[in-house]
């Protein structure tokens, strides 16, 4: 791949994720609660569907359809949240541990700022294709700005 196709919409300081946390954290926080209830009323729904009959008229019938229609409005916010991250600039990774990633630039090239719900601030960064597992910590100065030029992260820095 390019360096164009790698570029991201927008480039993040250390700086400006943390900055954008507080927000970033809100829509996490609800999208983490909303996919874990997904999860469990798919469970929920394969499991009313197993117990149905096969006549439509059965007792299971309007709890399934409940179910259903609960879930296909559940996706749609599930999907506004996943559209208000990507709007930000911040690309979603796991919805149920509300974990995402800011891209950046480091050592000139584009790398991915790494934080996940819970944690106090932006203090990780990974490779592209690292993924979550690939994480280490951020060093004082090994940010770069979207313009290229190197910033201080604020890390190791008493």
């Amino acid at each position: 791949m390019s360096e164009i196709e790698l570029q991201p919409r927008r480039l993040f300081t250390i700086d400006e994720a943390n900055a954008m946390l507080p927000l970033v954290r809100a829509i996490t926080s609800d999208l983490s609660s909303l996919a874990k209830e997904l999860a469990e009323r798919q469970r929920r729904l394969v499991g009313l569907r197993n117990q149905r009959k096969s006549s439509s008229g059965d007792v299971y019938s309007e709890e399934l359809e409940q179910v259903e229609t609960d879930l296909a409005k559940d996706v749609e916010r599930m999907k506004e949240y996943l559209r208000e991250l990507l709007e930000l600039g911040v690309e979603p990774k796991c919805a149920d541990e509300g974990l995402v990633d800011f891209p950046t630039r480091i050592d000139g090239r584009i790398v991915l700022l790494c934080w996940r719900l819970g944690e106090s601030e932006v203090a990780h960064w990974h490779e592209i294709d690292a993924g979550f597992a690939g994480r280490q910590p951020l060093v004082a100065g090994s940010v770069a700005g979207a313009d290229g030029s190197h910033q201080e992260s604020g890390f190791g820095d008493a």
